[in-house]
């Protein structure tokens, strides 16, 4: 055979093959994005269980090194001022509009509004300030501070009785992140956009809520996810893309793909009513993942779903969803929603604490959930509910012992229950 036969051989031969090489890529990506969903779940159904036993095993705190949630460390330890974390004070009345409901003659109300107005006080007494070298005393919450020591510095101080409680160590962790969160992140640096070719005036998170740009990477629009994924439960469980898009933050999450939320974006994002719509929309669409319906968007109250057995057992076996929980919350309280912080967490707490529901979740609403809610007095009605309906009460870890002591104290019940929201007109009882 001649040399240019050789030669046109060859030639031919090699583009034969850079044409199947191109063909056989194409096809390999495109079988990849419509099955990664189903291998992510796979791995996550078979490795989720053994890495919550071994991370169990060593005493390491569940929502550690999450997909959804950054690790708290050093780089993020805020300074616990407690200056700003009354941010969010909901005026005397917020929730009086809902409160007032059929069946409730004067009388009751009339002492109901009595024991409001003590209720109120209870809080402000000089017997709740509590000295830093209680056995439960936890440096990163500032939920117990009062006017007289918000120019409190103390940050970590691990007393000897506190060592003996490991759950008490997982709380001070997980302090540190929601502290953090509460007083608007001011350790935080500014990240550069993770596109180089993104300018700095760019809101990715705001152009997705007004429906101008789609989601990275799965390229889908606010309304493709309001329309297209409600009750897609196996989607939304496997698919982990997409909850740093439906509910930004100004922390990272696991998609690199996003982008963190910036002062900016809340600016405009607060006064944009189409962009607060959509995100209740998206607020509405998971709590329908989990089995919850939204039944006032005056107040934020929520109820179990028609469906709740069959969406709680999810929500019990997949605990990354304790996560996403947690992003949603936070969401909400920075962009325009902290008013449904307090019943979606009350919520949560009367069905670990009183119903015995999600055994899986209780932790991380003690840990995470309650510790969210940007209204300090609303905080300490959850912690106080929580105390009261927790039955191992020497295990209780979320406030300082001199707390625990002064609610132990018969008269600090009302009418015999362990209602703790019962004493407030201004909060409404969430129905469940």
């Amino acid at each position: 055979m001649s040399p240019l036969l050789l030669g046109l051989s060859g030639q031919v031969v090699l583009k034969m093959i850079w044409f199947a090489y191109n063909r056989a890529r194409c096809l390999i990506e495109w079988l990849w994005r419509i099955t990664r969903g189903f291998f992510l779940c796979c791995f996550t159904r078979v490795f989720t269980p053994i890495a919550r036993y071994v991370l169990s095993a060593i005493g390491w705190r569940e929502e550690h090194g999450s997909r959804n949630e950054p690790e708290v460390n050093d780089e993020n330890k805020p300074q616990t001022t407690g200056s700003q974390d009354d941010r969010v004070e909901e005026p005397v009345g917020q929730w009086e509009a809902g409160r007032l409901t059929a069946g409730f003659d004067r009388k009751a109300e009339e002492r109901e509004e009595e024991d409001a107005e003590e209720e109120e006080d209870e809080f402000d007494q000089e017997e709740y300030q509590v000295d830093p070298s209680d056995e439960l005393y936890c440096g990163y919450d500032s939920t117990w501070e009062t006017g007289e020591d918000q120019s409190s510095t103390h940050r970590r101080g691990r007393r000897p009785g506190a060592s003996r409680h490991y759950k008490f160590s997982r709380f001070e962790n997980a302090s540190r992140d929601m502290q953090n969160y509460r007083h608007d992140y001011p350790s935080q640096i500014r990240r550069q956009p993770w596109n180089q070719n993104m300018s700095s005036d760019d809101k990715p998170n705001l152009g997705f809520y007004l429906g101008n740009n789609p989601s990275l990477p799965d390229g889908l629009y606010i309304h493709n996810f309001h329309n297209d994924w409600k009750g897609e439960y196996n989607t939304l469980e496997c698919v982990h893309t997409f909850i740093q898009w439906l509910f930004p933050l100004q922390e990272p999450g696991m998609n690199h793909e996003a982008s963190t939320l910036t002062k900016e974006e809340i600016k405009e994002f607060l006064k944009s009513s189409t962009a607060k719509e959509n995100l209740l929309k998206s607020y509405e669409l998971m709590l329908d993942f989990y089995g919850i319906e939204l039944c006032d968007k005056e107040t934020g109250e929520v109820k179990r779903a028609s469906n709740w057995r069959q969406r709680f057992s999810n929500l019990n076996n997949h605990t990354h969803n304790n996560l996403r929980i947690t992003r949603i919350l936070k969401c909400l309280g920075t962009l325009g929603y902290p008013h449904y912080q307090a019943p979606l967490v009350h919520f949560f707490l009367e069905e670990t604490l009183v119903h015995g529901e999600l055994p899986n979740v209780k932790e991380s609403v003690l840990n995470f959930f309650v510790f969210s809610v940007l209204d300090k007095k609303q905080r300490r009605k959850l912690i106080k509910f929580a105390y009261l309906n927790y039955d191992a009460k020497d295990e209780f870890v979320w406030c300082p012992r001199k707390i625990q002591i002064l609610w132990s104290e018969p008269h600090r019940g009302v009418h015999g229950r362990k209602d703790g929201f019962e004493h407030y007109p201004d909060q409404k009882q969430y129905q469940i």
